[in-house]
């Protein structure tokens, strides 16, 4: 029997919860969880927002692990190894996409918490296509949040040949901004930090921005006027994206991976500037695992807040808040 923290209605709370698993079946990995990151995504299936949750829910898509069993055929991980299991539990591995090497756009992927158990528990299972080891020199303790929040923000500079040369900006400095302005600002970029408060001007500094904007102020964007080649958007809330289209140079991109409920544009500055507007989800297998060479390489690691696994309830309160700097994590 796994044990488990699992809601059983919309917006419950979090109990004691126990499910047998069943055999380990042919290509699966079964993880010691050592740790589990809490993400805003884990709090809107909880919530139901999205349509999707069955419950009991077992939320947790951010684990770190140690392997402690593998099933047939899994040859390229072993007993012993800690490894990670993010958004993605499982693909089909024969769709273009996973022939691509795309696997996270895969039509038929598996989500580690959509009708099934995720990591708030003491074990939890993954395809082995899907389970990532950690490099040395990632704090298992830290790695959860970067198999959602970090792969979210750093697979669309590897999608779209983001260059050591351009000038970057990101909207919104929390968890996943924090983690852009590291990734970005070793990657060699000069990043622009667009922000409102005060209080995270110098923290986005120390995280690695050359420059603060602050998002408020007409000046700020005026200043900056067709300068940025490519923005990202982390925040999950509407804001004046014509104001920030105004900010790229021509060819730049305004880039959304938060989940604002909406972006509107006009045409007309984006036909001349051949400007474009994208987003992205979390990156395949083969990005995680690059995205955590470069992480463990230049040391970057998310800023977090410890819970025990058995407070799992406090932890989400304060996540609803508003109030971590920047990922909660739950430890076994």
């Amino acid at each position: 029997m796994f044990k488990a923290y699992a809601a059983a209605e919309a917006g419950g709370a979090f109990e004691a919860f126990e499910y047998d698993p069943g055999e380990l079946k042919a290509g699966e990995v079964e993880l010691e969880v050592i740790s589990s990151g809490i993400c805003h995504s884990d709090l809107s299936m909880v919530n139901n927002d999205w349509g999707m949750t069955t419950y009991p829910f077992v939320g947790g898509h951010e684990v770190i692990g140690k392997i402690v069993a593998v099933g047939d055929a899994v040859e390229h991980l072993s007993v012993g190894q800690v490894a990670g299991l993010g958004w993605f539990s499982n693909a089909c591995m024969h769709c273009q996409q996973c022939m691509s090497g795309d696997h996270n756009l895969c039509g038929s992927s598996e989500a580690t918490i959509v009708g099934r158990h995720g990591g708030f528990a003491d074990r939890v299972r993954g395809h082995a296509n899907s389970v990532v080891p950690l490099p040395e020199g990632v704090d298992p303790m830290k790695a959860g949040p970067l198999f959602c929040g970090g792969i979210t923000v750093f697979n669309p500079m590897v999608q779209f040949d983001v260059r050591p040369t351009d000038r970057v900006g990101v909207i919104g400095i929390g968890g996943l901004g924090h983690l852009a302005l590291q990734f970005l600002s070793k990657w060699g970029c000069e990043v622009t930090a667009f922000t409102s408060s005060e209080s995270k001007a110098e923290e986005a500094r120390g995280l690695g921005a050359h420059h603060i904007a602050n998002s408020r102020d007409p000046e700020s964007f005026k200043s900056i006027a067709g300068s940025l080649d490519f923005v990202i958007s982390t925040v999950n809330v509407s804001l004046d994206w014509p104001s920030y289209l105004e900010t790229l140079s021509p060819k730049g991109r305004l880039h959304v991976v938060g989940a604002a409920p909406d972006v509107t544009l006009p045409v007309f500055p984006m036909i001349l500037g051949q400007k474009s507007l994208g987003g992205s989800p979390v990156g395949s297998p083969s990005v995680i695992a690059t995205m955590l060479d470069f992480a463990a390489r230049h040391g970057i690691e998310p800023m977090t807040e410890r819970y025990p696994m058995a407070e799992i309830n406090e932890a989400f309160e304060k996540l609803r808040s508003g109030s971590p700097r920047y990922r909660l994590v739950l430890a076994a």
